[in-house]
């Protein structure tokens, strides 16, 4: 029994509700054993091979899945493009059926939906971009950084330098589709037009497949890149790196590789865009009285903040500048500290004396919210 005619789903080992991932997997460990360059001369495990690259081929990819779900193996063969079947066209040369005339009729009225001669060869598929998420400090993002991460992604296969096929082999012309990466299936009047499932639209076929890369033109290896963090920077900035993510097929260009930072919580600031907060407790004395509380600055200098006399808790004071630093631009956000008054809770036999010494002198003006409360109160409920 041929590799055409065994169930793709039981050569990979896999229920047939299996997902991508899956598949990725079970296919790897199978090509990994059955691998001819781990069994040499072993020709069972040669023909194994190439079934199980086969039915991978097929089954990764959503569009030939869905066929092959639908009408198993029948739905590759030649027979089923003249037999008016989903990849066919009612007629030979190509899949261009009995129909084609009207469905280049209705291609120059209405566009290629509708089919026609206007179908091009699908190019081979850039690469797929991808994501890092990468954790900074508040430091690192107030001041910038070089640094650099190590992922694993798939390469242009040095051995047969992107191309997928064997060194000193080529590609041949699909047969289903003779070169033009498109087949025609009938639907009633209509003539549709879609890629071809065999050679997903390239129009061109791998016989000889790359050992290395197993016909796809890529490899995962790990890379070290370097990533430049500016000054700035805020939880969801993203860094690109053009052409720095995975491998195009067979020799197309490299998606790009994004860097999603996050910068972590810091212990005494918060930050809302370029503006930092934090909170300052002050004694009750200094509340009263006034004076000055130093804060340190992320640049490695220090804050002079200045206590206005009679200061409340939760009164807000701002210092211009001491902020985050603006994102490709000049200057810096605003620092926003919160005043938290703190009530003394050890007090020595003189502090309670003094403290006592004061009530004694209240008359309630000291305190104007305390006594307007009272006042409220008063008038509300009498007494």
């Amino acid at each position: 029994m041929s590799s055409a005619q065994i169930d793709y789903y039981q050569t990979l080992e896999v229920s047939r509700d299996a997902d991508g991932a899956v598949l990725k997997s079970a296919y790897r460990k199978l090509a990994m054993k059955y691998h001819p360059d781990r069994n040499p001369g072993d020709a069972s495990c040669e023909a194994k091979f190439k079934a199980i690259n086969e039915a991978y081929d097929c089954l990764k990819d959503p569009q030939k899945r869905a066929a092959y779900d639908r009408f198993g193996h029948e739905a590759f063969t030649q027979g089923m493009n003249g037999g008016g079947g989903p990849f066919g066209g009612g007629g030979s040369g190509g899949g261009r059926g009995d129909f084609a005339d009207i469905g280049d009729i209705f291609e120059t009225i209405f566009g290629s939906a509708f089919g026609g001669g206007g179908a091009q060869r699908q190019q081979n598929r850039r690469g797929a971009d991808l994501r890092y998420d990468m954790q900074v400090t508040l430091e690192e993002a107030f001041h910038g950084k070089t640094t650099e991460v190590e992922i694993e992604v798939s390469q242009s296969c040095d051995t047969c330098d992107g191309s997928g096929a064997t060194p000193g082999t080529s590609e041949r012309t699909c047969n289903l589709c003779n070169g033009m990466g498109s087949v025609r299936a009938k639907q009633g009047l209509f003539v549709i037009e879609r890629p071809c499932p065999t050679c997903n639209g390239r129009g061109s076929l791998i016989e000889n497949p790359c050992r290395e890369c197993r016909g796809e033109g890529r490899v995962d290896l790990p890379q070290a890149l370097k990533v430049d963090i500016p000054a700035g920077v805020d939880t969801g900035t993203r860094i690109r790196l053009s052409g720095k993510g995975e491998a195009g097929q067979r020799g197309a260009p490299a998606g790009d590789l994004y860097i999603f930072l996050h910068v972590q919580q810091h212990r005494v600031f918060e930050r809302e865009g370029t503006t930092l907060m934090t909170r300052v407790p002050v004694s009750f004395t200094t509340a009263a009285l006034g004076g000055c509380v130093e804060i340190p600055d992320l640049d490695g200098s220090t804050n002079r903040l200045e206590i206005p006399v009679g200061i409340q808790s939760g009164k807000q004071l701002r210092i211009r500048g001491a902020g985050m630093p603006v994102l490709q631009g000049r200057g810096r956000g605003d620092l926003v500290v919160e005043i938290m008054v703190e009530t003394p809770t050890k007090l020595s036999r003189r502090q309670k004396e003094l403290l006592e010494e004061f009530r004694e002198t209240e008359t309630g003006d000291e305190c104007p919210e305390t006594r307007g409360f009272f006042d409220k109160l008063k008038d509300v409920f009498g007494g």
